[in-house]
């Protein structure tokens, strides 16, 4: 699939081998114009999502609506450790490869991000990885491949997985 008409690529990233097996064969396989642009994005969820938890509420009529701020900080110390990783790693295999790319880290919804920053540059191609999930927790969870497959307003390289 090389082609060398294509200014803005993004490959979005997760903690999954899919995710790095699609930075890969982005890496292998496509071929970027001289000033175009290969961005590895990383949507780190927000803390609220990714604790699965909110602490419970004041019990007896106390005050209510309080964030337990060493509770929220010990979160988002532990996603930027984890985000720390998965680029790391992202970045080795572009190394390895002797492809610079750009990174981005954005706060939310995957899904919802990851199309809003594909939108926001411009790209010409999203490539990102699918898990085999499957069909029960794909009915509950959704599949943020295939919401981006019907929301985003370019190609979607889906690489899959096993």
């Amino acid at each position: 699939m090389a082609t060398g008409n294509l200014a803005s690529v993004v490959v979005s990233v997760d903690g999954s081998e899919e995710s790095m097996n699609a930075l890969r064969w982005a890496l292998d396989n496509l071929r970027l114009r001289p000033d175009g642009e290969l961005v590895v994005l990383h949507v780190q969820p927000p803390p609220n999502i990714a604790a699965g938890l909110n602490p419970a509420p004041i019990p007896f009529g106390g005050p209510s609506g309080f964030e337990v701020p060493a509770f929220t900080q010990a979160i988002e110390a532990h996603q930027r450790r984890i985000t720390q990783a998965i680029l790391e790693h992202a970045l080795k295999i572009c190394s390895e490869k002797n492809v610079d790319v750009k990174t981005e880290v954005i706060v939310g919804d995957p899904k919802e991000k990851i199309c809003e920053v594909t939108a926001n540059r411009n790209a010409d191609l999203l490539v990102m990885g699918c898990r085999a999930i499957g069909p029960l927790k794909r009915m509950f969870l959704g599949s943020v491949s295939n919401y981006c497959i019907n929301h985003v307003g370019c190609p979607v390289v889906v690489i899959k997985g096993t």
